[in-house]
């Protein structure tokens, strides 16, 4: 599958790095604090979780204000 990726297009590029970048930044500011919160692995386990629902949200919030931008953009261009 990835062989059929192209990877000199920098659109690729870039989408692949924002997804990088992405991820990482859900890790260190949201997994990590919620890992640390816990003393026990269950806890840990279940706030890490529990995070998803942070990413969830965070997803839609970007796709409803993406979508409302491209949905409105004509209007005030």
């Amino acid at each position: 599958m990835l062989s059929a990726i192209d990877f000199s297009n920098p659109v690729t590029i870039s989408l692949i790095l924002t997804g990088v970048v992405a991820a990482g930044a859900y890790a260190v500011f949201i997994v990590v604090p919620a890992w640390a919160s816990y003393g026990r692995a269950w806890e840990r386990v279940a706030a890490s979780f529990l995070t998803l629902f942070i990413l969830a949200a965070m997803i839609g919030l970007g796709t409803a204000l993406g979508g409302a931008i491209v949905w409105f953009y004509d209007q005030y261009s």
